[in-house]
């Protein structure tokens, strides 16, 4: 899966979000001020090159609407991350997270209660 430039994220946060549209349902999402129609309509079709947007067509329109959900989106990016920077061992991103000091106590005592969640659920 390739990775996203920050624009390319933005067009398809909204594009997870309208479901499907046209580029001026996507351009009527975006704050002011609006980028440029040509500009959206470029990163669709990078999106749609990388394989996170396909299209149906209407006469001389295309119909943009996401391949892959917000999840599944997510689950990769963190696999990615978790693979690339910590030998893909979520048990080396947590201790790292707590040796940098970038943990607190309150965080620490959520993901020991979620680990016990996760156990007692499995366990049943």
């Amino acid at each position: 899966m390739k990775e996203l430039t920050e624009r390319e994220l933005n067009v398809l946060e909204i594009l997870w979000d309208i479901k499907s549209g046209f580029v001026n349902d996507v351009l009527d999402k975006f704050p002011d001020p609006k980028p440029p129609y040509t500009t959206v309509s470029s990163i669709i079709r990078i999106l749609e090159s990388k394989g996170y947007v396909s299209h149906k067509v209407y006469g001389k329109t295309h119909e943009y609407s996401p391949t892959i959900s917000r999840v599944k989106y997510k689950k990769n990016l963190l696999k990615n991350v978790v693979s690339k920077f910590f030998e893909g061992s979520f048990d080396k991103v947590v201790s790292f997270m707590a040796s940098e000091n970038e943990l607190s106590e309150e965080e620490a005592n959520e993901i020991a209660h979620l680990i016990e969640n996760f156990k007692s659920k499995k366990n049943d």
